[in-house]
């Protein structure tokens, strides 16, 4: 088993990525990452970049003024 990758979008932590064979899982650990939870992805970025995605999408982004 290697280490796991945390995983932050602006600075909250969004889930924890394990690898698994080939790929790497991720685990959600807070709103609204929940809906990537279990879903493999092929690179510990891939799994940050749908994060990231998600989060633009439900607006929570970084906060400008």
């Amino acid at each position: 088993m290697s280490d796991p990758f945390i995983v932050e979008i602006w600075g909250e932590p969004a889930g924890i990525v394990l690898r698994e064979g080939n790929a790497f899982r991720f685990h959600a650990t807070a709103r609204p990452f929940f809906e990537l939870d279990g879903i493999q992805f092929s690179t510990p970025g891939q799994a940050r970049l749908a994060a990231a995605r998600l989060s633009r999408r439900s607006g929570r982004g970084p906060i400008h003024h």
